[in-house]
C-alpha cells in the first residue's frame, strides 16, 4: 500500500512563524547565506523585467534578487512571514509582495524568472505537477 502525503497548508508555516519568526535562520545561517549566493550566482542573466518568487518567506532572498529585477512580485502563504519580508526589505523600485497559497492561488501574468528556492518538496506530486504546468505557461 502506498500513502500520499497531502502538500503542507499555508496554516502549517503560519503557525510555525508564530512561534519562530525566522524558523531556517535565514538571518543568520551560513549555510543559507552560502545558498543564497549560489542562486544568485546560477541565474543565468543579469537583469531580469518581470520576476516571480515563490515562498519569499521573511524576505532574505528577496531583498538579495530585487535589485536585479525591473519587477519582482514576492509571494508567500504565511501572512506573517509576509509582513516580516515587507519590514525588512522596504521601499525596493518595483517589488511587490502578495499572500498566496500555490499552486491554487498562482499569479496571473508572464515572467522572465521564477524561483522556486526550498518549497518543491512541501508539495505532493499532484501540486507539483500543477505548479509545472503554470510555470511552463506564465
Amino acid at each position: 500500500m502506498t500513502t500520499t502525503v497531502p502538500s503542507l497548508p499555508a496554516a502549517y508555516f503560519e503557525a510555525l512563524y508564530a512561534g519562530d519568526p525566522d524558523p531556517w535562520d535565514f538571518r543568520t545561517s551560513d549555510y543559507e547565506a552560502a545558498k543564497y549566493a549560489a542562486t544568485l550566482a546560477a541565474l543565468p542573466r543579469p537583469r531580469y523585467a518581470a520576476a516571480l518568487e515563490v515562498g519569499c518567506s521573511i524576505g532574505v532572498l528577496t531583498k538579495m534578487l530585487a535589485p536585479r529585477c525591473d519587477r519582482l512580485l514576492a509571494i508567500d502563504g504565511s501572512a506573517r512571514a509576509l509582513a516580516t519580508a515587507r519590514r525588512d526589505c522596504g521601499p525596493l523600485p518595483g517589488l511587490a509582495f502578495e499572500q498566496r497559497e500555490v499552486p491554487r492561488q498562482w499569479p496571473a501574468g508572464r515572467f522572465d524568472l521564477i524561483l522556486l528556492s526550498e518549497v518543491i518538496y512541501y508539495w505532493d506530486a499532484e501540486d507539483l505537477d500543477r505548479v509545472a504546468g503554470q510555470c511552463r505557461r506564465a
